[in-house]
């Protein structure tokens, strides 16, 4: 069983930062690939970002890339979203994902078993 719970979203101004965590609380020994989507009224579910677990590799959304970072600390079971310079396209609900260590990053939401609440991120003008 893997829970995961987000934290640090908020209501910020046009070229504000925020940073995101999800903390991982699992029994099964092992690591998960993670990834953060994000989904606003009326509006599909996006994938923003996602990592693996052994080598870090990363990969982002095009609408975030040279924005947003993302991270992970294995020692602590947390993944972070750091995210710059936001815009009011970015607000969304903020949702971190985990998924086998075979899919590697994936863009497909589906490909992901275990999902938090998610956290809202609201951006204004």
């Amino acid at each position: 069983q893997v829970q995961l719970v987000e934290s640090g979203g908020g209501s910020v101004q046009a070229g504000a930062s925020l940073t995101l965590a999800c903390a991982i609380s699992k029994r099964t020994f092992g690591g998960y690939s993670m990834a953060w989507f994000r989904q606003a009224p009326g509006k599909e579910r996006e994938f923003v970002a996602g990592i693996t677990y052994n080598d870090g590799f990363t990969d982002y959304g095009d609408s975030v890339k040279g924005r947003f970072t993302i991270s992970r600390d294995n020692t602590q079971n947390t993944l972070y979203l750091q995210m710059n310079s936001l815009k009011p396209e970015d607000t969304a609900n903020y949702y971190c994902a985990a998924g086998p260590l075979r899919i590697g990053v994936r863009t497909e939401s589906y490909k992901y078993d275990y999902w938090g609440q998610g956290t809202q991120v609201t951006v204004s003008s």
